[in-house]
């Protein structure tokens, strides 16, 4: 397929297969409407999908109707599509921030991550006309979930989160690795 820009009368031209001509005009709508940044993509892909979870539900969940708790539900919901191994107690890895070994832990989004959404989430809530003071994103029950998710995840991994510190200061630790419990020789589980 040939094709020719014709700028100056704001028409695309080219040929198609049979030779025949084809002309169309331009859309000045797209050269007027820039394209979003990364971020209001996301958001609005994250706004997106959030709805769609709520327009799933038995029985479906209005924005309106929306609180605390179906925000912490969606993010748990959320957390099947995570890539972040989060080991439990039980592991003999749990505490170790590199495992030598592959575990069964279940895979889950990491902190960070989740954070970010409930940002994201947070902002387009106000952008598409909700009141800051009724956003339930930003409620203190989504706050100690985060809160608990950011301290188990730390805990799995053998991290402390600690509170950003100003530059000069010692950067964060990381917990010693637990040893492994082996049961005594003779001893029954």
């Amino acid at each position: 397929m040939e094709g020719s820009n014709s700028e100056k009368n704001n028409t695309i031209t080219s040929t198609n297969d049979d030779n025949s001509l084809l002309v169309a005009a331009r859309s000045s709508s797209s050269a007027s409407a820039p394209t979003p940044s990364r971020y209001e993509s996301q958001k609005r892909r994250d706004w997106n999908t959030f709805g769609q979870y709520l327009r799933n539900q038995s029985p479906p969940i209005s924005l309106s109707n929306c609180n605390g708790k179906s925000v912490i539900d969606f993010l748990k919901y959320h957390d099947q599509f995570g890539k972040t191994k989060v080991h439990t107690k039980i592991c003999p890895f749990y505490g170790n921030p590199q495992p030598p070994a592959p575990c069964p832990c279940s895979l889950r989004q990491a902190w960070g991550s989740v954070d970010s959404l409930i940002g994201r989430l947070r902002a387009a809530f106000e952008d598409n006309g909700g009141k800051p003071e009724a956003n339930p994103f930003a409620a203190q029950s989504v706050r100690v979930y985060l809160r608990e998710v950011r301290e188990v995840q730390a805990k799995a991994r053998g991290i402390l989160y600690n509170k950003r510190k100003k530059k000069g200061e010692s950067p964060p630790q990381q917990l010693p690795p637990q040893p492994q419990q082996l049961p005594a020789p003779g001893a029954t589980q």
